[in-house]
């Protein structure tokens, strides 16, 4: 009964390592998919050899099982709550509503706009890449505007300059600045 849930507990671990380490390795974080990916062994490993210690005990393999299944359940929760890396959206709305695009670029959204044809008419289309953290931000501010918008979003692999290169680029100074003075606070 003990190795049951001990191999439960180990797969509710495992997987959102290994959704996580997946998560990162897209997003081009070689050095902390690598961290995971070592933690992910060690979990996988000791909680494959328990099963394994005795085949006849269908009890360890049931709870190998759940375990996994919940296992991604949390994994893709904990995902969607980090957030990790950035959205491109595109809403394509009717008119060039000012206030929206006012309002947007209030709340820290980078938007741009274009004229473009549709099916019937003219339209118009913003465009914004933002923290995946605020995609839902954006959808609602959107929303509250223009409910009938067509917006969707994508995860771009790569992007260079504009607003959020710069934005980036600050935090980045700021990081190392940050980085520095408790180095030479410590020294």
């Amino acid at each position: 009964m003990w190795q049951a849930l001990i191999i439960f507990i180990a797969q509710l671990l495992l997987v959102p390592v290994l959704t996580l380490r997946t998560v990162l390795m897209v997003k081009g974080m070689k050095r902390q998919a690598s961290g995971m990916g070592m933690l992910e062994g060690i979990i996988y490993v000791g909680a494959l050899g328990l099963v394994f210690s005795d085949l006849s005990n269908y009890l360890n393999m049931i709870a190998y099982a759940v375990g996994f299944g919940l296992g991604v359940y949390i994994g893709g929760v904990l995902e969607e709550k980090l957030a990790i890396g950035y959205v491109t959206i595109e809403a394509n709305i009717p008119y060039k509503n000012e206030c929206l695009i006012y309002k947007l670029r209030e709340e820290g959204f980078s938007v741009s706009t274009s004229e473009v044809e549709g099916m019937n008419s003219m339209r118009y289309r913003l465009d914004c890449t933002a923290r995946r953290d605020r995609e839902k931000e954006f959808y609602a501010l959107i929303s509250s505007y223009e409910p009938s918008a067509f917006v969707a979003s994508y995860e771009p692999r790569n992007f260079k300059g504009g607003y959020i290169t710069k934005a980036m680029k600050k935090r980045r100074e700021l990081f190392l600045k940050k980085k520095s003075k408790k180095q030479n606070e410590t020294a």
